[in-house]
């Protein structure tokens, strides 16, 4: 039986030409190379499978060539490149750090570093995930890498610079790794595809693309798993069935159902949803993500910024033409908030499903709003009837006259607490004086004047209210503003937010709120109103105003999770960093 190989070693880019997405480091290491610059470490970090190894590879296969070709590439005849291709080459070491991490395993690949190379110039020494080394290691390093012989040259790979210590970062070249775009995977699957005469949908390879998260690596295993499901063809029924990805087709039945106001289809939707096996903090970020697509394709400019499909980006179109900008921003923000609050509900279901009719409220207000304003222009437009004879009211009072009638119309509805409100106080009035012989526009007239009445009254009582301004103290604003944190009952975070984030009087009548993260920005700003209508009746002053700004980096902050407090014990002492990785704690 012949040996298969999978696609992601037998397409394993062997030239810097045939290296996806990186163009603008594989132009400069070429460049080095053909300038006769090279440095004696280099870097190379970014996300998984997006070429860094492979890089590492060609790198020290073209520095190491005897007849390297004008584009800097190599020339695949030499016997330094045909030892490489056969993978024979005692010029180039790899060393997994992950499994040879210790001071011993440094020591050893110290020792051969002092050995010249037997053919060609230099002797590459790859250390693959560097971040694993342990600290003495990166110590028993340092001197090895900072001045090691001429014909050395170390390429470190890592997916977490951070972990790196800085001494070992200042003395290497440093090559950051971006994510392929989908748009260079789908290419490159489409190569494959043809090469190994797979029938492949371009949707299909979109879906593959996007589930591979910018790893090309991870697209080619993903191709050859749908390809042996589909045997030897890729559909995007079979894409979908195979990796159990949400098709895009329930977003948009769903996007449909808000905008007609169909509550009962959305919640059976996602019923349908949850059947299929699909967790609920994946359903809603892909609502997210939607919605999102959907914006994008209201502006020509950002439509760039969609990356799907040309089937699927038509239809993103079509329907991105139904919706108004004000319903994808509000509906943005509900199934983000959603997302943010999904690990701290109890009842993850129920808060999905009250983020769902919190977004087919946003289409049902839209369209009574215009259903008044449609009321309203027409009672405006048409004159009221003559009446010859007056009209008594059930007070015994007579009708006003049709003329005045109309003025007072005109000038009620310039409100639009009276708009809004009319219907619903035109059916309380029909039901309750039961007169089958008046219109209804005098019905309308009638409640509206008394409406009118009503909230002209109200004004009349504000405007003689007093105006509180009594001046205050930070110790007095402190002493309000813990007060109302006592009266938090149900959120935890948010009483332990505020109680972190003491307020600091800025003037006379405002202060400021210094958050330590977005989550804290999000929950003050969403009670903002609360807690200035406390402080008003606590401070005796209505002027008081409060300001919320994120804490900027290297600022001073207090720790406010159970990360941030560890995070700065181990700053004070290091050796809780060991305990906390050897034991495996994890604090959530």
């Amino acid at each position: 039986m012949e040996n298969y190989l999978v696609s992601a070693r037998k397409y394993r880019p062997d030239t810097f030409q045939s290296v996806v997405g990186q163009s603008a480091l594989t132009t400069t290491l070429k460049n080095a190379i053909k300038n006769k610059q090279l440095a004696h470490a280099y870097l190379f970090c970014g996300p998984r499978g997006v070429g860094k190894t492979t890089c590492a590879r060609i790198f020290a296969k073209t520095i190491n060539c005897s007849n390297p070709k004008e584009d800097g590439e190599a020339c695949n005849e030499c016997e330094s490149c045909q030892s490489f291709n056969e993978q024979r080459s005692l010029n180039i070491f790899e060393l997994d750090a992950a499994s040879n991490n210790s001071v011993d395993d440094i020591r050893s690949l110290v020792d051969q570093v002092r050995i010249p190379p037997q053919l060609g110039h230099y002797k590459v020494y790859i250390i693959d995930e560097v971040h694993m080394l342990s600290a003495s290691a990166f110590n028993a390093f340092l001197k090895t890498l900072e001045e090691p012989p001429r014909h050395a040259i170390f390429i470190l790979a890592t997916t977490e610079k951070h972990k790196i210590i800085p001494t070992i970062l200042s003395r290497c070249q440093i090559y950051d790794f971006n994510r392929i775009s989908v748009n260079d995977i789908v290419g490159q699957l489409q190569l494959v595809a043809k090469s190994e005469r797979v029938e492949a949908e371009e949707e299909a390879l979109n879906i593959i693309a996007m589930k591979a998260d910018g790893g090309m690596r991870d697209a080619l295993s993903i191709f050859d798993q749908v390809s042996s499901f589909g045997n030897g063809t890729i559909t995007y029924q079979n894409v979908i069935d195979n990796l159990n990805v949400l098709d895009y087709d329930y977003y948009f039945k769903l996007t449909d159902a808000f905008l007609s106001v169909d509550l009962s289809k959305a919640l059976l939707l996602f019923n349908d949803i949850l059947n299929n096996g699909f967790e609920g903090q994946h359903f809603i970020t892909g609502l997210s993500t939607h919605f999102r697509d959907l914006l994008v394709c209201k502006d020509p400019d950002t439509l760039t910024l969609l990356e799907v499909g040309a089937g699927i980006r038509a239809r993103y179109q079509e329907q991105a033409a139904q919706c108004p900008l004000e319903f994808l921003f509000t509906a943005i923000k509900i199934s983000n908030d959603c997302d943010l609050n999904y690990k701290e509900s109890r009842n993850k279901r129920l808060l999905i499903e009250l983020t769902l009719i919190r977004i087919t409220q946003l289409s049902d207000s839209k369209k009574k709003i215009h259903e008044l304003i449609s009321d309203e222009e027409q009672i405006s437009i048409q004159p009221l009837p003559t009446l010859s004879t007056p009209v008594t009211q059930p007070t015994g009072q007579p009708q006003p006259d049709a003329s005045l009638q109309a003025e007072h119309i005109q000038s009620t509805f310039s409100s639009t607490a009276a708009t809004i409100l009319h219907k619903e106080v035109i059916a309380s009035e029909v039901k309750k004086e039961n007169i089958a012989s008046r219109s209804i526009k005098t019905i309308k007239t009638s409640s509206i004047r008394k409406q009118t009445e009503k909230a002209e009254a109200s004004i009349h009582r504000q405007d003689e209210e007093p105006v509180l301004n009594k001046s205050f103290n930070v110790e007095d604003l402190r002493r309000s503003w813990n007060s109302f944190t006592d009266i938090i009952k149900n959120d935890i975070h948010l009483k332990n937010a505020m109680k972190a984030c003491q307020p600091v009087l800025q003037s006379e009548n405002q202060f400021e709120v210094v958050v330590q993260n977005p989550v804290q920005e999000i929950k003050l700003k969403e009670i903002t109103f609360k807690i200035e209508s406390h402080l008003h009746r606590e401070l005796q002053n209505n002027n008081v105003k409060m300001h919320i700004r994120l804490t900027e980096s290297g600022e001073n902050v207090r720790p406010f999770t159970a990360r941030d407090r560890m995070e700065a014990m181990v700053k004070k002492n290091p050796n809780l960093d060991l305990l906390y990785r050897t034991f495996g704690l994890d604090l959530n």
